[in-house]
């Protein structure tokens, strides 16, 4: 009864939307790396390549850039006129890299897999998956949590 109450206490508290939100986007982001992990296992002839996993890790790397900003160093209340543009160049990069992840994914699933008859389709489409589910698992823990409770 009482791993009830404290599964209760965990979805009810005060800062359970920064605990949702973090627990949501880290399973978002576990399964875009559990998807292409799964592909390159089943994968006997090495159809993935290192260059196809450097396109997850630069959504890796967008993850951490978007998640890096704070709202108030991005807000029209920030004092610091340079600091506000720095953040608001950071964040943009941020999400160029994470966009241009998928954009990448993309091209590699029609280029290398749709239009190749001996790759696995599969492996395509598994290698946008992984991209598509960081991505939204960096959105959702940039935008899904309120930094306000980190300031008391």
């Amino acid at each position: 009864m009482a791993l009830l109450g404290n599964i209760r206490d965990w979805f009810t508290s005060e800062t359970s939307r920064n605990k949702n939100a973090a627990l949501v986007a880290g399973l978002l982001f576990f399964t875009g790396w559990w998807i292409i992990i799964d592909a390159m296992a089943g994968d006997g002839q090495h159809q993935i390549t290192t260059g196809h996993v450097f396109i997850g890790i630069f959504g890796t790397i967008s993850f951490c850039m978007i998640n890096t900003v704070k709202g108030e160093h991005i807000s029209e209340d920030n004092t610091s006129e340079s600091g506000a543009r720095i953040a608001k160049i950071w964040l943009l990069i941020g999400f160029v890299i994470g966009f241009a992840s998928i954009i990448a994914a993309v091209w590699v699933m029609v280029d290398d897999f749709i239009n190749n008859d001996k790759k696995d389709t599969s492996l395509g489409v598994a290698l946008l998956l992984q991209n598509v589910f960081i991505l939204f698992g960096s959105i959702v823990y940039k935008f899904g949590r309120n930094e306000e409770d980190w300031n008391e």
